[in-house]
Formats: structure tokens, C-alpha cells, sequence
């Protein structure tokens, strides 16, 4: 009997030799299992175009809608921070406490004004930041309220006194410069483009800043900027360190210091370490902006459910179609068992399929995606500007991702009717 059973696999074999002689020498060169699913996907062609086109669709709104907001959440955040700092230290607020402690005595303490301060031994404090894990630049500030004074025109500004090349470091105002380099001293200042227009002045003018305790300075406009905020354009007047110093009433000192750091999304944390290390009032961008912040962890979050849905689709619609393909080919599997093909090969057959769906699939969704890209950065444009919202790229390891992503969906999706196909009898199978 043994000897019977290995006489006729012999024979099976022989068989399946022989049909693959027959082939041509393209085919020849292929492996047994990919020759033959990829003949029941050509067999199949309406099937296989429907299964391609659901993975190509799933592909491309998958890559398309990831670069798509991540391209929008950069350029968001790129907008919010290039105007400000990532951390800023501030001293803490002054509080009235009660001189006695009984209730009905002092049953109410009225908050306290609070006062332009300098931060106290500020340049122990500017080298405790720099030593921080993270911390990549720090610039000393004095900022405080004054009136910008031009003939008859009167415009509450902002004062913000620094160091040019350490501000720099901190806030890319040098991209901003409309006129002239982000460059003072003396008694020279650089103004937003809606304060000039306000005031009539330009390059090379002068106007008059008088801070709120009384002291005035008058200043030569040396630049112009546009950080794209109007409000911050009337605003913000740049000046030397020192002369911000004596406008405000800080003699050598300073009211905040700006921090940049090298993860955005660290910014908490370092915050709360220098908060800890030197008792000031210590605020990151993640504070001062969280309602910003929870608009992106909730479009990430909307991204992510998107994508799952779709993966989810794109399987079902891939197992769907090989169990329908195992029914319909129930035959040639069971000629194929006959003539030798093993459980494992039928298995490979299937799931062969699904990687095939997947790999094909997966490149023309890229290539689909990057299309919809162009289109839409074309239609959709920057209301400031008129320049694109986002820009026509793809992220590779995006690409890479998604096409992996589509693999293993597809062998994933193929596994159940593979299973099914191999476990089948091959005399019942050519029966029915």
C-alpha cells in the first residue's frame, strides 16, 4: 500500500511536470504557486479589477488624507510658534495674603495689580535654562506697554527690548523682515507693516515711544515686518535691550525669558522642569495654546479612525472576493490536488492572491494619492498669500508604510479562503 501511495505522488508529479512543459518559457520560470495565481486573477478579471480597484481606493484616501493633515498641522503650527516662543519663563505673581488670619476680620483679600517686574537674578537663571536636556536657545526679553507717537497719530504698542542675534535663535523674525535685517542699536527700532501704515511712517523715519511711567525716547525706524497677524503688526515694536531697560524702569534687567527647544511636543516638560528648578511662573506654548493643541489631537484622532475604517473595508473586500473565487474553482483545485499540488501549495496559491492585490494595489494608491495631492494644492490656496494651503509631496516612508500596510491586509484577508481551499477533498471537489 506505502509502496502504491509513493508510486502515484511520483506519477502526480510527473503529470504536473509535464503540464508545465507545456507552458511557455516565460511561465517556465516561475514558481508553481505564483504561475497559478496569477492565471485564476487573469481568469478572474472582473473580480480582480473590482478587489485592485477597492485596495488602489483604500490606499490612496489612506496616504492622501495622512499627508494631507500632516502637511496642515505643520503649517498650523508653523504659523503659531513663528511668532513666539516655545517656553517663557516670567517671575511669579505678586498675591495679597491677610495679616489676620480670622475670617470675619478678613473674610475677603482683593487680588493684587500686578506690576512690570524683572525676573529675579535672571542671568542665573538664563544658564540654568540653556544647561536644560532639550533646550536649544534662550534669549533675555523686556517687553512692557507704551505709546507709539507720530504728529497727531497715537497707537498703544508693545515694546519688546532683546538682543538681536539670541531673539533670532528663539523666533524667526529674519523671515519676516519686509525692509531692511532685524538688526538694532542705539536708539533705532524695527516696526510691523500696519503700525507704518497706521503712523505714516516708513524706512528711515522717526517717531516717539513713551512708556506708561512717564519716560519717552525718541527712535529711527530701521525695519519693517510682517509676521502675518495684523494685530501683532500694529503691536510689536523691536528696540534695543538697553533702551527697553530704561523705557520700562528695569535697569539691567529683564521681564521673561524665551526658550526654543527641540521637540515641540517636549515643551511640557521642560516647562515643568525649570518650574520645579527655579520657582518662577513657567509657560509653554502647549499651555498658552491648548485650545489649539486639542483641535490637532482631535483631527489626528478623526485620522486615525478613518484609516482604520478603511483598512477594515479594504480586507473584507479582499476576503470576500477569494471565497468567492475558492467556490467558483473548486474543480481546478481538486484537479490540482490530483495531480500532486499539496495543502501547502493551495495555501500558497491564495495567499499569493492577496499580496499580489496588495502590492499592486498599494503602488497605483500612491501614485493616485500624489495625483489628488497636485489637484487639490492647485484648487485650494493660502488666503494670506495666495500660495499653495500645502504642498505636492509624498512622505516615503508614508509610502512604504501604506504598501506594507496593504501586504499584510491582503495575506491577512487571503488566509481564511486559502485555509478553506486547502483543506478541501480533492475527489468531492471535481465531483461538484
Amino acid at each position: 500500500m506505502r509502496w502504491g501511495a509513493e508510486v502515484g505522488a511520483m506519477g502526480a508529479r510527473w503529470r504536473m511536470r509535464g503540464a508545465r512543459a507545456a507552458l511557455s518559457p516565460w511561465a517556465r520560470r516561475l514558481p508553481f504557486e505564483l504561475l497559478v495565481a496569477l492565471r485564476f486573477l487573469r481568469e478572474g478579471r472582473m473580480q480582480s479589477a473590482l478587489i485592485l480597484a477597492g485596495v488602489t481606493g483604500g490606499v490612496a484616501v489612506i496616504v492622501f488624507l495622512t499627508q494631507l493633515i500632516n502637511q496642515l498641522q505643520d503649517s498650523i503650527i508653523d504659523r503659531v510658534l513663528g511668532s513666539q516662543a516655545h517656553v517663557v519663563i516670567r517671575p511669579p505673581e505678586e498675591v495679597n495674603r491677610p495679616i489676620v488670619a480670622e475670617a470675619t476680620v478678613a473674610a475677603r483679600v482683593q487680588p493684587r495689580e500686578q506690576r512690570l517686574r524683572s525676573v529675579d537674578q535672571w542671568e542665573r537663571v538664563a544658564q540654568l535654562a540653556a544647561a536644560t536636556p532639550g533646550v536649544l536657545a534662550v534669549s533675555p526679553v523686556a517687553s512692557g506697554p507704551a505709546f507709539a507717537v507720530r504728529g497727531a497719530g497715537n497707537k498703544s504698542v508693545a515694546i519688546i527690548g532683546m538682543v538681536p542675534d539670541a531673539y533670532s535663535r528663539v523666533v524667526r523674525i529674519d523671515d519676516k523682515m519686509v525692509r531692511g535685517r532685524f538688526q538694532v542699536s542705539g536708539s533705532e527700532a524695527i516696526i510691523g507693516t500696519e503700525l507704518a501704515a497706521d503712523l505714516g511712517v516708513s524706512v528711515g523715519d522717526k517717531l516717539r515711544l513713551q512708556a506708561a511711567n512717564g519716560r519717552g525716547e525718541v527712535v529711527t525706524v530701521t525695519g519693517l515686518f510682517d509676521i502675518g497677524n495684523r494685530d501683532l503688526n500694529r503691536r510689536w515694536v523691536f528696540v534695543p535691550l538697553k533702551l527697553a531697560q530704561t523705557l520700562l524702569d528695569v535697569p539691567g534687567g529683564v521681564t521673561n525669558l524665551d526658550l526654543t527647544v527641540n521637540d515641540l511636543f517636549r515643551a511640557d516638560a521642560v516647562a515643568a522642569e525649570l518650574r520645579a528648578a527655579t520657582g518662577l511662573t513657567v509657560d509653554s506654548w502647549m499651555q498658552t495654546n491648548a485650545s489649539l493643541l486639542t483641535a490637532l489631537s482631535n483631527q489626528t484622532v478623526s485620522n486615525n479612525l478613518i484609516r482604520s475604517f478603511v483598512v477594515i473595508i479594504v480586507a473584507l473586500g479582499i476576503s470576500s472576493v477569494l471565497v468567492v473565487s475558492v467556490v467558483q474553482k473548486q474543480r481546478e483545485i481538486g484537479i490540482l490536488r490530483a495531480m500532486g499540488a499539496g495543502r501547502r501549495q493551495i495555501m500558497a496559491v491564495f495567499l499569493l492572491q492577496g499580496g499580489i492585490v496588495g502590492l499592486v494595489g498599494s503602488t497605483l494608491g500612491a501614485a493616485l494619492a500624489y495625483a489628488l495631492l497636485v489637484v487639490f494644492s492647485h484648487v485650494f490656496k493660502n488666503p494670506g498669500d495666495g500660495g499653495p494651503l500645502f504642498n505636492a509631496e509624498l512622505d516615503p516612508r508614508l509610502v512604504l508604510l501604506a504598501a506594507l500596510v496593504a501586504c499584510v491586509v491582503g495575506l491577512l484577508a487571503a488566509l481564511i479562503p486559502a485555509r478553506r481551499a486547502a483543506r478541501m477533498d480533492p475527489v468531492q471537489a471535481i465531483r461538484s
